[in-house]
């Protein structure tokens, strides 16, 4: 706590905020959800050992959700032998023991997920166990028409690019003219990816996923974009590659929702590559199931599992019994063209999977050089670190009640200006905090139908809104 910033932070009894609607709404139905996977799941266990013990915890879960709906105080996190149990029980005691409805957001949620975590991690039978990966697999299938858009319009690219069509004819400055729009198309894929983050639409049927993905949306959406500075990422990486032509130039993604936003993570991470605006990606997943949907080592490989044979996969039965019909030749064509890519890239080292214990901890990123100077370090060889999704940017910005027009070099602290580190954060909004905005945007979105007037920034809740915002730390 005493390397983050001074503004407060948005607390759960802040009924104005979107932690008061977590707290009350969301993080019950996330513990119910994660009862009822483990419930069915050991209903098909014949094991009386690990039958009994899924019951045990089960049992937990019910006391956790208990605690949380009667706004009991969080108690220290039981010691499951990993390093961040000591520091997650000192933060508890320095900010005084709260109760559910009166905590920080941010500590409160990551708290959440730790402790459910503890119960899998001190079993016997039970442990790596996801409550969270039959929910994830479901929805990636779920995005079956936009990955198979996403499929057929990236392998037409790869395929011009190949062949050298795409700059025939051209002159230097119309085929950068040319690859500069196209990234800014695969970084508008990347960004509304996160549309489907699981931990905040808890209740999305198959119709509403097709409806939040594919180029229609994307289109409609890019005038929500309220900060967008694409153009100087381009430009950093296209420097980097006219500079270090034969040298090392390597992107660092911090990933957020696996299932579909790890798919376009994935096709960002093969255009850069096969564009040779760099040489290297490396992923960090999380290294234990969190907010729901964020990855972890074992749904990356899940994702690549599933494009092995897209057709079994994608027409399979669900687990209502409801079938799904047939791909045709080249749709299957399509997504094994990516398979055999991606897996190219990460059996030639160019696609790394690397899962870090800080991003699990419950606190801003603004501890980072304090907490893990080995990966702070690290970051700073990378040309460009892209951290996905809305719990990046509130660690980033510390969930603090800043100033909407307060710089976004000033709000990530010492990832900042003169850090070493270079940071583009993708992030459709569903909270409260937001920075960089223009004088007068939020008051105006604040007066829209649903954006919360005096009342609250509720136009920040709901995804529609987006911000791409970009801090040149090697400047």
């Amino acid at each position: 706590m005493e390397f983050d910033p001074k503004t407060p932070q948005f607390l759960t009894s802040d009924p104005s905020s979107f932690a008061s609607v977590s707290a009350d709404d969301r993080w019950p139905v996330i513990i119910t959800g994660a009862i009822d996977d483990l419930h069915r799941t050991s209903a098909e266990v014949s094991d009386a050992e690990k039958q009994k013990e899924a019951k045990a915890i089960i049992e937990k879960l019910a006391k956790l959700k208990y605690e949380l709906q009667h706004n009991r105080q969080l108690t220290p996190l039981d010691d499951d032998g990993e390093s961040d149990i000591a520091s997650y029980n000192q933060e508890l005691e320095q900010r005084g023991n709260p109760v559910w409805h009166d905590a920080p957001w941010l500590y409160a949620e990551c708290y959440l997920y730790r402790r459910i975590e503890t119960f899998f991690a001190l079993s016997t039978h039970w442990k790596g166990y996801d409550v969270f990966a039959r929910q994830k697999m479901s929805t990636f299938k779920s995005s079956r028409p936009a990955v198979l858009e996403l499929a057929a319009r990236y392998r037409e690219l790869a395929l011009e690019a190949e062949s050298g069509k795409s700059s025939e004819g051209k002159s230097p400055e119309e085929i950068e003219e040319a690859e500069k729009l196209l990234f800014s198309e695969m970084c508008e894929i990347c960004l509304w990816g996160n549309a489907t983050d699981l931990s905040l639409l808890t209740s999305l049927t198959y119709e509403d996923i097709q409806k939040l993905q594919g180029s229609q949306a994307r289109k409609a959406s890019q005038s929500n974009i309220l900060v967008n500075d694409i153009d100087a990422a381009f430009a950093t990486l296209q420097k980097a590659r006219r500079e270090k032509k034969d040298g090392e130039r390597r992107v660092d993604i911090i990933l957020d929702n696996s299932g579909f936003e790890l798919f376009v993570d994935l096709i960002l991470a093969g255009y850069l590559l096969s564009t040779g605006l760099a040489t290297s990606i490396i992923l960090h997943p999380k290294r234990l199931p969190w907010f729901v949907s964020d990855v972890t080592p074992k749904d990356f490989s899940d994702l690549l599992n599933s494009m092995v044979d897209p057709q079994a996969f994608y027409t399979a039965a669900d687990d209502t019994g409801k079938t799904y019909p047939k791909l045709s030749e080249k749709e299957v064509e399509d997504v094994r063209f990516l398979f055999e890519q991606w897996s190219g890239f990460h059996q030639d080292g160019k696609l790394i999977v690397r899962p870090h214990h800080f991003w699990t901890t419950q606190g801003c990123y603004w501890r980072l050089p304090h907490q893990a100077p080995e990966l702070f370090e690290d970051l700073k060889e990378s040309e460009l670190v892209l951290l996905k999704g809305d719990l990046n940017y509130r660690k980033l910005t510390n969930d603090a009640q800043w100033d909407p027009t307060t710089p976004f070099t000033t709000a990530i602290g010492p990832l900042g200006p003169k850090s070493g580190v270079r940071i583009l954060a993708f992030r459709t909004c569903k909270a409260d905090t937001v920075v960089g905005l223009p004088p007068g945007t939020d008051e105006k979105l604040r007066q829209q139908p649903d954006g919360g007037g005096d009342q609250g920034r509720k136009w920040a809740w709901s995804g529609k809104w987006a911000v791409v915002s970009f801090s040149d730390g090697k400047a």
